[in-house]
């Protein structure tokens, strides 16, 4: 199945409302140290406006217009944990589901942490030990060098081109030894099979008891030959970006422990500075794009704050995540100009537009 008509068919699949934004109450706005976290049920959820923020209401209407004309369906913009803009376009709305696309990668990446710190799973152990051997075509020497990190930082050394997304032991063919090649693809999936494997469960069960429905979230997985895909309402990305801002916690309640949300936020290997565990991470001195072996000097996204973190998919499905500031923005819709995998243009383009609202 090409990528064109598996998207059309999750389109299709989705289930597209029309109905208008609720009006929002603002209130008072919390402490910077503190992250507000709205209810795991009900529609409830506390706002903060732009003037109690100190930002500028003359650049919103800038960046709304930005949004709309670049094929957007929503954003959201939290402040600790409230909601600052919320804002539906091109018939979408609140109760509108949507594909995460690559972008979910990091709930894959999420799980197979919270699955380690059950004591389902090592990171660092080889995929064969979960999954059995022979799930590639390579030798057994060259597979048992791959293990579950190296699917989480994409150094599986699998072969990345002519397999397009296949997950078939016959096309995870060897291109290099684990852990020598930094390259973008669809074998991570294979994290889901081992936490499968590992916790005896399904994948959506482990997955909604474990993350899902701690937090409130909506959505579910749609799985093909190839693709594990997440749809959700814009509110339930933004619930998961607010999660992982607060390093793991919903309120009080821990959900994934601090030490592997550092490790997972952070460069996680040599070759692309600017990749975690399937986060992409903004102000490192280099990075690597989906697609390519060449090493670009710089910022992913100068524009943005350097100690940002995102979960980027195809078509500029995004959740931007900024500590310093305590917050989250989120965005999904159509491409924004042509197909791209993860960036594109359009990222620092509005990162511009959102920096006018508060510098």
């Amino acid at each position: 199945m090409t990528s064109k008509i598996l998207y059309s068919l999750i389109i299709v699949i989705l289930c597209i409302s029309c109905s208008s934004d609720s009006s929002q109450t603002f209130t008072k706005p919390l402490p910077a140290d503190t992250n507000y976290f709205p209810p795991t049920n009900g529609t409830k959820w506390e706002t903060e406006s732009i003037a109690s923020l100190g930002w500028k209401q003359n650049a919103v209407q800038p960046l709304l217009d930005y949004l709309a004309m670049t094929n957007s369906k929503s954003i959201i913009i939290l402040v600790n944990g409230r909601i600052v803009m919320e804002n539906y376009f091109n018939g979408h709305s609140t109760t509108a589901n949507w594909y995460w696309a690559s972008a979910g990668k990091t709930l894959t990446a999420t799980v197979t942490g919270i699955a380690e710190q059950e004591g389902y799973l090592n990171i660092n152990n080889k995929v064969s030990d979960y999954i059995g051997k022979s799930w590639t075509s390579l030798p057994l020497a060259k597979e048992n060098l791959i293990t579950n990190k190296h699917l989480l930082t994409m150094t599986s050394g699998l072969e990345d081109i002519d397999n397009g997304d296949a997950l078939d032991p016959a096309s995870l063919s060897y291109k290099v030894d684990a852990g020598t090649r930094w390259a973008y693809n669809n074998v991570y999936v294979k994290l889901q099979d081992v936490i499968v494997k590992a916790s005896s469960q399904t994948w959506t069960s482990y997955f909604n008891t474990r993350l899902r429905d701690k937090i409130g979230m909506d959505g579910i997985w749609i799985q093909t030959a190839n693709h594990s895909i997440y749809t959700s309402t814009t509110r339930s990305m933004a619930r998961f970006g607010l999660l992982i801002e607060n390093k793991g916690k919903w309120g009080n309640t821990l959900i994934l422990n601090e030490a592997y949300f550092n490790d997972a936020t952070n460069t996680s290997q040599n070759i692309n500075l600017g990749y975690g565990y399937l986060w992409w991470l903004n102000g490192k001195s280099s990075y690597h794009l989906p697609q390519s072996q060449l090493q670009f000097s710089g910022s992913l996204i100068p524009s943005a704050a350097a100690d940002m973190f995102m979960a980027l998919g195809k078509n500029d499905q995004k959740i931007y995540i900024i500590h310093s500031k305590n917050m989250v923005v989120v965005r999904m819709g159509d491409s924004t100009d042509n197909s791209n995998l993860a960036l594109s243009n359009f990222d620092d383009a509005l990162w511009r537009k959102i920096n006018a609202l508060y510098q």
